[in-house]
C-alpha cells in the first residue's frame, strides 16, 4: 500500500502526538499522587526492593519520552523508547494474565483505573502497535 509522503507525516504526528499525551499524562497522573502510586506498585508482582526505584523510574522515563517525541531530531530515539516502555508494559501485563503471577494487580491511576486489566493490555498493545507504526513509517524516505 502506498501512502503519499504528506498523508504519511500526518499520520507520523498524530502517532507521536497520541504518545506525548499517554506518557506526559500518566507520568503527571502518577507524579500527582505519588502515594497512590507506590501502593500500586508494592501490589504489583514485583520484588519488594524495586518499588522505590521504580517509582521515581517509570514517571521519569515517561517524561523523558515524551520530550524526545516533541522534538525532531530526538523523535526517532523517542519512538524506540515509547515502543520499549509499551513493550515491557504490555509483555508484563501478557503474563499476569496468562496467571504467570499469583494474582491479577491492581490497575493503573487516572483514566486508566476504571478499565479492567484485559482492557487494558489490548490498550497498551494499541499504543504499541503505533510505536511501531511510526517507526515504520518514519524510515520510508522523506517521511518527517
Amino acid at each position: 500500500m502506498h501512502i503519499s509522503v504528506s498523508k504519511r507525516k500526518i499520520i507520523i504526528h498524530m502517532i507521536i502526538l497520541l504518545l506525548i499525551i499517554l506518557f506526559f499524562y500518566t507520568a503527571i497522573s502518577k507524579l500527582s499522587d505519588i502515594d497512590e502510586f507506590r501502593r500500586q506498585l508494592s501490589n504489583q508482582a514485583l520484588p519488594g526492593w524495586s518499588v522505590g526505584i521504580l517509582l521515581w523510574l517509570i514517571p521519569i522515563t515517561e517524561i523523558v519520552v515524551s520530550l524526545l517525541l516533541v522534538a525532531g531530531p530526538t523523535r526517532t530515539v523517542g519512538l524506540y523508547g515509547s515502543a520499549l516502555l509499551m513493550l515491557i508494559f504490555t509483555g508484563y501485563m501478557g503474563l499476569v494474565l496468562m496467571n504467570v503471577f499469583d494474582r491479577v494487580p491492581c490497575s493503573c491511576g487516572g483514566v486508566l483505573r476504571n478499565m479492567s486489566f484485559a482492557f487494558h493490555f489490548i490498550f497498551n498493545a494499541f499504543f504499541l502497535l503505533l510505536s511501531l507504526s511510526a517507526i515504520k513509517l518514519q524510515k520510508k524516505p522523506d517521511a518527517v
